[in-house]
């Protein structure tokens, strides 16, 4: 009998704690109700400021293995890029290892490992060891080529674009960021800016896809529970745009003000395709295109000319491809696939 309360009183509190875990805390943005702009800012500013430090070498060691725990196999973290479920145990500088990534790059501001910026968990998350790599100290944006190791990530010069799911954890990390180290008590003034080439100042873009990634891609429990256990568990400060992803426009500006990075569609037909591809779409006209392998690689660059177009495939091979259709007059990038078959 004793036994059988035991085990009852231990799940009860373990779903009391669960429970107390997805609450944001009474009263944490009161002095933030009310406000817009600059003021909204400060006052998030305030609330989040003075965070519980810890070293670099914990977010290794405990931290990062529990915020970005799998929550279908406790053994292995969910690494961000990639989407890939990995034994904790793989950390390490192997092209599939997993390691720490700043999405705040650290040579944006030039912070390096050291806290509170260089080790704050908020910004801070497992990445395939290859895949950090090739996505450096780049600012966010809608990229160029596929980048084979993570699927659904993009690459240009300038840009890395992270796979869907993730957008808006990417940029609800950066609004974080200029919202958290404002240059007060000697720390960096980081600042979001609606241009990519930002490093070595303390800036990152693309601000306007960034605004479009929060409205986009809302917070996912993933996303919240992170939220939660940096809060209750380590630093004892939340990510406020996590809470309430309405405070970036506020702050920032109105999706409304980039409305026209939405206008851009196209839809591909017969797919699949033989010969030819039919593409129609809107504000297509006069926007390049280029398909790319899955790997990455170019195979047909050109320009659609009118919003309702045909193009030769005959010579691509069977497979799946990546259609990208950017409109240079606006900078607006939008992609879809198409199956190449022989019948």
């Amino acid at each position: 009998m004793y036994k059988v309360f035991s085990i009852s009183f231990i799940s009860l509190i373990v779903v009391l704690s669960n429970t107390i875990l997805a609450q944001i805390p009474a009263g944490y943005y009161d002095n933030a109700q009310g406000l817009t702009g600059s003021e909204l800012k400060q006052a998030l500013h305030s609330i989040i400021d003075n965070h519980n430090e810890y070293s670099y070498n914990d977010l290794r060691d405990f931290i990062l293995r529990n915020t970005d725990e799998d929550p279908n196999n406790s053994n292995n973290v969910i690494l961000l890029y990639t989407g890939r479920s990995q034994a904790k145990s793989t950390f390490g500088g192997g092209a599939n290892d997993w390691n720490r990534e700043h999405v705040w790059a650290k040579s944006h501001g030039d912070f390096g490992n050291s806290p509170p910026a260089g080790t704050d968990a908020h910004h801070i998350r497992p990445t395939d060891a290859s895949v950090n790599s090739t996505r450096g100290n780049l600012d966010f944006d809608i990229g160029g080529s596929p980048v084979a190791e993570a699927p659904g990530c993009f690459r240009d010069s300038d840009s890395f674009e992270p796979r869907d799911a993730v957008k808006g954890d990417v940029a609800r990390m950066i609004f974080y960021m200029a919202t958290r180290y404002d240059g007060s008590d000697g720390m960096p003034n980081l600042e979001v800016v609606d241009q990519v080439n930002t490093s070595p100042n303390p800036k990152h873009g693309k601000l306007s896809q960034l605004i479009l990634w929060n409205s986009l891609d809302p917070p996912d429990d993933f996303e919240k529970n992170r939220n939660n256990v940096i809060y209750y568990q380590y630093q004892n400060n939340r990510n406020p745009y996590i809470d309430h992803p309405e405070y970036v426009d506020a702050i920032w500006g109105d999706l409304n003000d980039i409305s026209s990075k939405k206008a851009l569609s196209v839809n591909l037909y017969p797919n699949p395709a033989v010969n030819i591809l039919k593409i129609s779409g809107n504000h297509i006209t006069n926007a390049s295109y280029t398909i790319y392998s899955l790997l990455g690689y170019s195979k047909s660059t050109g320009i659609l000319h009118s919003n309702s177009s045909e193009i030769d495939i005959s010579f691509l091979a069977n497979g799946i491809y990546i259609f990208q259709i950017t409109d240079f007059s606006n900078l607006t990038t939008t992609r879809t696939t198409f199956v190449k078959t022989s019948n």
